[in-house]
């Protein structure tokens, strides 16, 4: 009905239970394949580094390469991070969280190697036990970080083992040459396990991309479907339902004529209406006005919606034909739709007024109205589910709009 304009009323409150029950089938669909990948990616991670860390604590657990005070300090700086690290990535829960902690954790203890073992002679052949959490670092910082801080941890972590290993095994050629492949191979190995994660996420970024295209197309494609049907049909009900109805009111002379042309326009009038809905026009048993209030009411429920309603319903009145009371009911639902959606709900309300045998429907909002005639000649909202249903039963509407909001009155008076 309008468009959603900044109001100083609030928007109309939507009960959050129609959303929790109906859910919505479109979320997480952008992210469906990189969220499997990344689930993958963690299991992987925590297996491989599960098996790698348990070497290292082996190895730890007797290392006396470096001093008594730094030994349980290490310890705990290394494996404690990386526990919690790999629970966190087996569970799903704060792992990315778990894993910049457990990066930084292991760039620690490579620094603090050298402070540890210092005055300690090691054996150049045997590797100390961080040896085994080189690319325990890097797959950690693959988890955590962004590709410019992966491609840094790549290189900081050998090159910080590189240095503590010069500084425990001592200078000289063939330790220097044994240092220095280490750390080349490490970073080999980091350059993998990036490259690795890189073209993974990217392929997972791609295919998600493909399938958003696609399923936008296919929506786009359905729509197009859609109002190419409803437009023949229309057409359809057009030429068989009210070019009968005219040729019938042109062609009568007599009273019965008469009548049989106006059932048959009331007819056309109403399969025109409901032409975006499966809503017969029903018994017309007749119903009291109370009706009316209960059954826009139950409408609004139904939108989600809890709309203020002010009702001035006479006692006295008589009872409305069933018709008319489907009629207002379904005029206003439609009417209160296109607020919801065009309008955001922002100052609904509605009032009835039920006296001296006139039902009168008012339904307002607070949006920035539209342009009457913008609306296209094929869209019903307007014309066939609220002016013509109006019109099937013996109503009227009018729409009021501008900048300060839109209104829709409808009106029934009893014929006299």
């Amino acid at each position: 009905m309008t468009a959603p304009v900044a109001a100083d009323r609030p928007p109309l409150a939507v009960d959050p239970t129609i959303r929790r029950r109906l859910g919505d089938i479109s979320v997480g669909a952008e992210r469906f394949t990189q969220s499997r990948v990344e689930r993958i990616a963690s299991l992987v991670v925590a297996l491989g580094c599960g098996v790698l860390g348990t070497q290292s604590l082996i190895n730890a657990l007797g290392s006396t390469q470096e001093t008594t005070a730094w030994h349980p300090i290490l310890m705990i700086a290394a494996f404690v991070p990386l526990a919690f690290m790999i629970a966190a990535l087996v569970t799903g829960i704060l792992s990315r969280t778990a894993s910049r902690v457990c990066a930084v954790a292991l760039a620690a203890v490579f620094a603090g190697w050298p402070l540890a073992t210092a005055g300690i002679i090691a054996d150049p052949l045997t590797p100390p036990w961080i040896w085994y959490l080189l690319n325990v670092a890097t797959a950690a910082a693959v988890m955590a970080f962004r590709l410019p801080l992966q491609i840094v941890w790549a290189v900081l972590i050998p090159v910080l083992y590189g240095v503590a290993r010069v500084f425990h095994v001592g200078v000289g050629p063939a330790r220097i040459s044994n240092t220095a492949l280490d750390v080349v191979f490490a970073m080999i190995l980091a350059a993998v396990i990036i490259t690795l994660g890189w073209m993974l996420r990217w392929s997972a970024i791609g295919i998600d991309r493909a399938r958003r295209d696609a399923v936008a197309s296919y929506a786009a494609a359905a729509a197009a479907d859609a109002a190419e049907t409803e437009r023949v049909a229309v057409a359809a009900l057009m030429h068989d339902s009210v070019l009968a109805a005219l040729i019938a009111a042109e062609r009568a002379t007599t009273p019965r004529e008469e009548a049989l042309a106006v059932a048959m326009a009331r007819e056309a009038l109403t399969r025109l209406a409901n032409a975006e809905q499966d809503a017969g026009e029903g018994s017309d048993e007749p119903m009291p006005a109370a009706a009316v209030v209960a059954g826009i009411e139950r409408a609004g429920s139904e939108l989600g919606l809890t709309l203020p309603i002010t009702a001035e319903v006479d006692a006295a009145v008589d009872a409305i034909p069933g018709r008319v009371v489907r009629s207002l009911v379904l005029a206003a639902t439609q009417a209160l739709a296109n607020a919801v959606q065009h309008a955001g709900g922002v100052g609904l309300s509605v009032h009835i007024k039920a006296a001296d045998g006139v039902v009168a429907v008012r339904i307002s909002d607070a949006g920035a109205g539209f342009d009457p005639d913008a609306v296209a000649a094929d869209r019903l909202g307007i014309r066939g589910s609220i002016v013509a249903r109006m019109a099937a039963s013996g109503g009227r509407a009018r729409v009021q709009t501008s900048h300060a909001g839109t209104t829709v009155h409808l009106e029934w008076e009893r014929p006299r």
